[in-house]
């Protein structure tokens, strides 16, 4: 690849960050606000990173129209701790929980759960990858203290088409891979969790929206710095935060601000993704997606070529690599080839992906 020709990530996390934000750290990273030192090197007691914390809180809120009974959470670490965080900050209540498992994610979300109390599974393991059962089949506990799912499965490429009705039992979701890409509710879920790696920053921060009626439900067994309730209550700044990782969080929020907001990126979600799927359905068999449309995820596209030909799918991410476009390859338990399309990606990156297909 030529060093003058930019690079494309279609990576599925850490996903690509849109290039002015990568500039703009750049920037003010040898001197933060003319301070003469990094804001790495910042300490979290000031008043320059509470600015930081608190605009990126402000700024998240506004976007995803927060209510003001939730609280925002920054929490260290990415998806799987807080996998491990959700069940000890809300199992308390009743020691069980429903979880839907329809991939990869939320089985491994679902086997963390485990440790900490009794894990209902609201509905068989789907005969077929791509799968989601139809909700009137799912078999919801009305004792249990909590309903989980993951709304987009990166792995086998499902989004959920609708939000669950858990008939009153607090609803929580793992939105790490389409969080700012549509309009959400925010007021039917109980708890909101996301690791922002993919869709809003770098890795080592997870946020979590937590409504506040569900703070104070922590184990003993809960380390402080995974405690909800502690954290609401010190404004995310416990002990020492991720501060590079809550600063380029903010500068990413910024951005999509700057750029139409959370309506913008819905509809350059919708038009990237129906543009991906055409060309492959449009291929004859040469490219394939096997998950039924109705569960087709929006932000992470798996592919084969004809019939999971390795061969030339070896082929397709060499001269993709080649001609500057990276991270194409898919997940090691599903093989092919993976296309992610986080907001980030523009419509005219994915235009030379199409082209070279």
């Amino acid at each position: 690849m030529s060093s003058k020709q930019p690079a494309i990530n279609f990576g599925a996390g850490p996903g690509k960050i849109p290039n002015e934000v990568l500039r703009a750290a750049q920037e003010e990273f040898l001197s933060y606000q003319n301070m003469g030192f990094s804001v790495t090197e910042l300490s979290h007691r000031s008043q320059a990173y509470a600015e930081i914390n608190g605009n990126a809180e402000s700024n998240l809120r506004k976007l995803l129209n927060v209510p003001v009974n939730y609280n925002i959470l920054f929490v260290h670490g990415g998806g799987q701790g807080l996998f491990s965080a959700v069940a000890m900050n809300l199992l308390k209540p009743t020691g069980t929980a429903d979880y839907a498992v329809a991939g990869i994610w939320s089985h491994i979300a679902a086997t963390e759960a485990k440790k900490y109390g009794t894990i209902n599974y609201v509905f068989p393991k789907p005969s077929s990858s791509g799968i989601i059962p139809d909700e009137a089949s799912w078999s919801l506990n009305p004792d249990a203290s909590y309903v989980y799912y993951c709304d987009n499965e990166t792995i086998q490429g499902i989004e959920y088409p609708f939000v669950p009705d858990t008939k009153g039992v607090p609803l929580v979701v793992d939105m790490s891979s389409s969080i700012m890409t549509k309009k959400i509710d925010v007021s039917r879920f109980g708890v909101i969790i996301a690791a922002v790696q993919k869709n809003l920053g770098t890795a080592g921060l997870g946020i979590v929206i937590i409504r506040e009626d569900l703070l104070g439900r922590a184990m003993d067994i809960c380390p402080s710095i995974l405690n909800f309730e502690l954290l609401s209550n010190y404004a995310s700044i416990l002990n020492t935060p991720p501060v590079f990782a809550v600063y380029l969080f903010g500068k990413v929020l910024e951005w999509v601000k700057s750029h139409g907001g959370l309506e913008a990126m819905e509809e350059q979600s919708k038009r990237k993704s129906e543009l991906l799927y055409t060309t492959i359905d449009g291929s004859s068999g040469f490219y394939q997606n096997s998950v039924p449309v109705r569960n087709r995820s929006k932000t992470n596209v798996p592919i084969r070529i004809k019939n999971g030909d390795e061969g030339l799918e070896e082929e397709f991410l060499r001269e993709a690599e080649e001609k500057g476009m990276y991270q194409l390859k898919g997940h090691s338990l599903v093989g092919g080839i993976r296309v992610s399309l986080y907001n980030a990606v523009s419509y005219e990156d994915l235009l030379i992906l199409i082209d070279f297909m």
